[in-house]
C-alpha cells in the first residue's frame, strides 16, 4: 500500500507543474550517453511522450556525435577535432548530413511513433530553418563546420500547432555556400528556443549538473543566476567542456527563454523528476529580474 500512496503523491506533486508548463513550449536537447544506451533511450522516449500527452509542446533537438563517428570508421576515416569542434570536410559533412538527417533523425522519429507519440522529422536545411556561414575563429580551419546566423522557427511552429513533435537534427544551410554545414546542437537548440519562445530549455548531458567539484556528485549547484556566470567561469567552476553548454544556456535566457536546465541523462526519467517535482534533479538557469 504505502508503494501506491508514494505513486500517488508523485502525481499530486506533479500536477502545478502540468497546469503551469500546459500549451507552453520546451525544447529539449538530446545526445550524449542518454542516446546510446537502449534503456536510458526508451526512458527519454516515454518522458516526451508523457510532457506532450499532458499538453506540453516538445520540440527535440538532437546530436549524433558517436553515430557519426562509428560511420567514419567504417569507411576508415579517423575523427578529428579542434578545440573540441569535429573537423569537417566534404566527406565527413556527407556522412554527417546522411547520418544526422537520416539514421539517426528517423530512429529517434520511429520510436516516439512506437510509443505513442506522433512525432514528425525536421533537419535545418528544410524551408532554411537553420542558416549558417563557415565558422571562423582565430586561425583555426574547422573546415565545413557553420556559425548560425538564422533561425526561422516557422516550420517548428506549423507542427506544433498540428500536433506534432518535432525532431530536428542540426545540419544547417550554407548562407555564404552551395552546400550544408556541420553545427553545434546545443547552440541550435538554444536558439530555436529563444526563436520560438519557449518557456524552457532542457539540456540532456553526461554529468549530474553543474558541480563545484567535477568528480563529486554531490557538490552539485541546483539553481544559478544568469548574472552568476561569468564569475563562475572565470572562477573555474565552469570549465572545459561545461563552458559552451553553460553559455548556450545564458544565450537561451538572454533570447527570452525562462529557464534553462542541465540534466543527467543517464539518470532514467531525469526530465520528468527535473520539470514536474519540487526537488529538480539538475542545475537550473534563471534570469534575477523576469519581464
Amino acid at each position: 500500500m504505502q508503494k501506491y500512496l508514494e505513486k500517488a503523491e508523485m502525481l499530486v506533486q506533479a500536477l502545478p507543474y502540468i497546469q503551469k508548463f500546459n500549451g507552453k513550449t520546451i525544447v529539449v536537447k538530446y545526445g550524449g550517453n542518454a542516446m546510446i544506451d537502449e534503456d536510458l533511450k526508451h526512458s527519454v522516449i516515454q518522458d516526451i511522450v508523457l510532457l506532450s500527452y499532458v499538453g506540453i509542446n516538445i520540440v527535440v533537438v538532437h546530436g549524433g556525435g558517436p553515430e557519426i563517428t562509428e560511420m567514419l570508421k567504417k569507411i576508415q576515416k579517423e575523427s578529428r577535432f579542434i578545440n573540441g569542434l569535429r573537423y569537417t570536410d566534404q566527406e565527413t559533412m556527407d556522412i554527417v548530413q546522411q547520418v544526422l538527417c537520416g539514421k539517426v533523425n528517423k530512429n529517434l522519429v520511429g520510436m516516439i511513433n512506437r510509443v505513442g507519440g506522433k512525432a514528425l522529422g525536421l533537419c535545418g536545411i528544410d524551408a532554411g530553418m537553420i542558416g549558417a556561414t563557415k565558422l571562423k575563429s582565430g586561425d583555426a580551419d574547422y573546415g565545413l563546420v557553420g556559425e548560425i546566423q538564422k533561425i526561422d522557427p516557422n516550420l517548428v511552429n506549423d507542427a506544433l500547432e498540428k500536433g506534432y513533435i518535432p525532431v530536428v537534427s542540426t545540419v544547417a544551410y550554407g548562407m555564404d555556400r552551395h552546400g550544408s554545414y556541420n553545427v553545434n546542437a546545443d547552440t541550435a537548440a538554444a536558439k530555436l528556443a529563444a526563436e520560438l519562445g519557449a518557456l524552457k530549455l532542457v539540456l540532456l548531458t553526461d554529468i549530474a549538473g553543474l558541480l563545484t567539484d567535477p568528480k563529486d556528485d554531490t557538490t552539485l549547484i541546483q539553481v544559478v543566476e544568469k548574472e552568476e556566470i561569468s564569475g563562475l567561469i572565470e572562477n573555474g567552476i565552469v570549465s572545459g567542456g561545461m563552458i559552451p553548454k553553460v553559455k548556450c544556456c545564458e544565450e537561451a535566457l538572454n533570447g527570452g527563454v525562462k529557464r534553462a536546465h542541465i540534466i543527467d541523462g543517464r539518470v532514467p526519467h531525469s526530465m520528468l523528476v527535473e520539470l514536474l517535482s519540487d526537488k529538480g534533479i539538475g542545475t537550473m538557469f534563471y534570469k534575477k529580474k523576469e519581464e
